[in-house]
């Protein structure tokens, strides 16, 4: 892709973006972003196809400006299952707060909106596969609780740190990251670590 292509890409996603986290969610047309990125339609075309291309390679170029790769880093490279957990919580937490503007719309146009809605499902299931690899993990070390097979205690982490629970803990009860990391640590380790709940 030549330089010219890989900046007006960029500029792309970075009208999509804007549009996204400035509350103009509900007219985020291929036509709005296009107009944003001071692009013609046809021109955004040739960069992504559908809507759904674009507001999912959105999602990760918010990924790529936060640095999530660098963020999992550190979960990637526990030597333990509880390390891999803790560590992937810790991740999480930090980066959800950047990402929430872009969450929140996608989540809001979901229901109505079948590109917004796709986009969303897709970003939740590479979340999914986070807290899946830190179940494995767990499960490898033999330390995840017996009455939950690998796939139900995947779901019970899923949920635990779905960006709806976030949401609730610190913008409606107004917990701080660091008291959403200090109290989810430990509550994730009482349902899916054997013994900690005895702890």
């Amino acid at each position: 892709m030549s330089s010219g292509n890989v900046e007006t890409r960029v500029r792309i996603l970075k009208a999509s973006l804007s549009l996204l986290v400035g509350g103009e969610h509900s007219q985020v047309r291929m036509s709005d972003i296009a107009a944003k990125a001071g692009i013609s339609r046809q021109a955004l075309y040739l960069h992504f196809k559908t809507r759904t291309e674009l507001l999912v390679a959105t999602t990760f170029y918010v990924d790529e400006i936060s640095d999530m790769e660098a963020r999992l880093a550190a979960s990637r490279e526990a030597t333990s299952g509880l390390e891999r957990l803790d560590a992937f919580i810790e991740a999480w937490a930090s980066y959800i707060s950047e990402i929430y503007g872009v969450a929140k719309a996608l989540m809001a146009m979901s229901d109505t909106d079948e590109a917004a809605g796709a986009a969303w499902a897709q970003r939740m299931q590479d979340m999914r596969e986070g807290c899946e690899a830190a179940i494995v993990a767990l499960n490898a070390d033999g330390v995840l609780v017996g009455e939950l097979t690998v796939a139900k205690a995947t779901d019970v982490l899923w949920t635990l740190l779905s960006v709806r629970n976030w949401e609730q803990l610190t913008r409606d009860c107004g917990w701080s990251e660091e008291q959403y990391v200090s109290t989810l640590k430990p509550l994730a380790h009482r349902i899916l670590v054997e013994g900690a709940a005895l702890r």
